[in-house]
Order: C-alpha cells, then structure tokens, then sequence
C-alpha cells in the first residue's frame, strides 16, 4: 500500500514506487513471498554450499534443457564466470592468474551491435572484446550490421568464446552464430539477463545450442537481485565451479561433489578463483530455488491480464491531458511486460518531459518511471512491479503536474 509504513521509512530513507520495471537501480524486483521464507529458514542451519549448488544444478538443468547450472551472485556475476571458464577451462595455473591473460587465449569475439556496458563483466575475467561488423541496420544503409563470414573472420587461435546479447531483434539470428562458433571448436556465452518471461526462454537458447546462458535471478523470476543463473556444458559449470567455490581447504581432506567436478581429474586443489569477491550464500541460493520453482508454476496467462488491467488505468487517467499523447507497447522487445509509453509535447503541455520524470523522482515517495526515451521527449510506465493502488496513485501524481 502507497501509505503504509516501511522498512525504508524507519531508516529515513525514501522509498520508491517502481513504475519502470525491474532495474536494479531501485532494487530489481520483489522476491516471491515463498522466496523469502525458503530464505529465512536457510539462515537457521549451515550446509556446504557445493552441495546445495548440486540442488540448485539439478533444478536449472531441468528447466533448460542444459546439461548443467550454477547460482552466482548476479547476471553480471554469472557473465564474469562464464568468461574465467572460456578462458581457464581445467587450467588451475591459468585460473589462479586470471585477471592476467599473458600468455593465453582470451579473445571473446561479439557483433559490435551486441556490445553493452554489461559486457564489463567478460573483460573484468581478463577477457579483451573483439567486436566485429557495424551499425548498417541503425543508420538504415540496407546491409546487415553483422554477416557471420565477419564473426567467423575473426576468430583466431586466441579466441575463447563469441559473446551473444540476446534481445527479439538481435542478429545474426543464434543458430546461425552458434554453427559458426562450433566450426571452430568454440563456444557461445548468451546474455539472456532479462529474456524471461516467457518461461520457454528458459530452455530455447540452449535449444539453439548455446553453451553456456546466463539469466536473472532477480528479475522476472523474482528472486533475491543478488543472484543470477548460469546454465551450460558440464565442461563450462565444472570450471565456473572451481573458480567460484570457496578453496581453503586441505587437499587430504577435501572430498566436493562428483556431480561438479571429479577430484581425480585435477593436479590439487585450485587457489582462491576470480569468482571468490562473487561469492552467493547459502540464503541466496535456497531463494533462487524456490523463486525458480514458483516461476516455472506461474500462470502468465494471468499476469499478463493482471499487467493490462494496470496499465488500462494509466492510459485512462492520463487521456485528454493537453500536450500529452499515450500508446500502448507490446511486451517483447525491450521489456518482457507490455508498457505506456507517455510522449510529452513541450510547446502546449505544462512541462516537459525531464522536469516532469525528474520531480517525480524527488517525491517522498520518489516515484521512477521508464527514462531511456527522456531525449524523445517520453517516458515510459511499466506494470511489472506495481500494485493496482500504486498504479493509481503514479498517474494522479503525473495528472497533478500535467493539469
């Protein structure tokens, strides 16, 4: 509820009513209420985390089709991981030298259309980008941004893995790049963070096969924002594993689980890896189960009705506003939730639109609403992490500064 006394309210700290969707700046997503539980009680017992990782592989393989999964500490976290495993493979020298390349292949090639500020997460492993073909598609020539000769062109004996960043108009399609890859014997890492729902998702990357998929666990799976899933070839979560486990300790007695890595086909123990400053606890990984169990039993068909009828009332409250013009967004493309997009006239409404988007977020309650289209003069209003309530109170704050 918009009144209700929080948490952040004891601190004196400003809350914030979500009507951009799950950004990680204001806190990702509510964890499921399951998850949260599943959390308190893992917090009353100890376990050894390489065993609950086990737990947790079991799961992930199951819903994706994968022949293994890991829990880390975030997506950017499983992206990091996945890189360390590209480029160390079963190499306990190279692991304990990471982020220091020399000497070793660590080229990840990528479609330069694909390039984010999140694949900081490769290079922070000691990966270095090779990013190939242009930005035709943008600027309208008529010619692809990326052909797959120029990804298979670039791959060299120091290349370890091609990186894809997989959004519903990304090319070349991923089929396509993974046959590519695989013709030269290395594998595609998937950055599918926010590519779910819908839950099919889950399993189609590994379909097109893909060898290591990395997704959110904070997001729409609703799980603590500190986790993430990384789903892949056992060769890859093997290695992911050494690097990211905690290692201290006495090779003659250290006895991990078969089912990550077998001791016997390694020269002792690894050093403290790469992953050790992505450490997850043991609470994160029993909320990451239990919020990846009740995703997988959600009924979307309800949530997506849920979502309509939210932004009905928005596109409602807002019509016949002057200067103000709505339409509605199909889920699918940048976010997996239909959206408002709300465009602002400047010559005829009462402000623009960075004032307007501005002075909502220095509200007590702040209110955040989608911000990428700010130079276009628009903003968005998502439903994914609003309650009906809160809904109503965004669109009577924006009427009240549009009136």
């Amino acid at each position: 509820m918009v009144n209700k006394a929080t948490i952040y309210d004891e601190l004196g700290v400003s809350r914030v009513i979500n009507a951009a969707g799950t950004k990680t700046r204001i806190g990702g997503s509510l964890i499921r209420p399951e998850a949260v539980e599943a959390m308190s009680r893992a917090a009353e017992s100890f376990v050894r985390l390489s065993d609950l990782q086990v737990r947790a592989s079991e799961l992930i393989s199951e819903v994706t089709g994968a022949e293994a999964g890991y829990v880390g500490s975030g997506a950017a976290a499983c992206m990091t991981l996945a890189a360390a495993a590209a480029i160390a493979g079963n190499d306990l020298g190279a692991m304990s030298r990471l982020p220091n390349t020399e000497g070793i292949p660590d080229e990840i090639v990528m479609p330069r259309t694909h390039r984010n500020g999140y694949d900081h997460a490769f290079r922070a492993a000691g990966a270095r980008i090779v990013d190939v073909g242009n930005n035709d598609n943008y600027l309208g020539t008529g010619a692809n941004s990326t052909e797959l000769w120029e990804i298979a062109n670039a791959i060299t004996e120091d290349t370890v893995a091609v990186g894809y960043m997989q959004k519903v108009y990304s090319t070349p399609l991923l089929e396509e790049v993974v046959e590519i890859a695989h013709e030269h014997d290395v594998p595609v890492i998937v950055d599918a963070a926010a590519e779910v729902p819908p839950r099919e998702n889950l399993s189609t990357f590994i379909d097109a096969g893909a060898d290591m998929v990395v997704f959110s666990g904070g997001k729409a799976i609703r799980g603590p924002q500190t986790t993430g899933i990384l789903a892949g070839k056992h060769e890859y979560i093997r290695s992911a594993a050494l690097q990211h486990l905690d290692m201290h300790v006495a090779e003659s007695v250290w006895e991990p689980p078969t089912e990550l890595f077998d001791k016997a086909d390694l020269d002792g123990v690894p050093r403290q890896g790469i992953g050790r400053s992505l450490k997850v606890g043991k609470e994160e990984i029993v909320g990451l189960i239990a919020a990846l169990q009740s995703f997988i039993e959600e009924d979307q068909d309800t949530l997506n009705k849920e979502w309509e009828s939210r932004l009905d009332i928005i596109d409602n409250e807002l019509a016949n506003l002057v200067g103000v013009t709505t339409r509605r967004e199909p889920g699918g493309k940048l976010m997996v939730a239909p959206e408002t997009y709300v465009e602002i006239d400047p010559e005829t409404a009462t402000l623009d639109t960075i004032e307007l988007v501005g002075s909502l977020r220095k509200e007590n309650p702040r209110i955040f609403v989608g911000s990428d289209d700010l130079l276009e003069g628009g903003f968005t209003i998502n439903p994914m992490c609003l309650t009906d309530e809160e809904t109503e109170y965004v669109t009577k704050r924006i009427r009240s500064y549009l009136e």
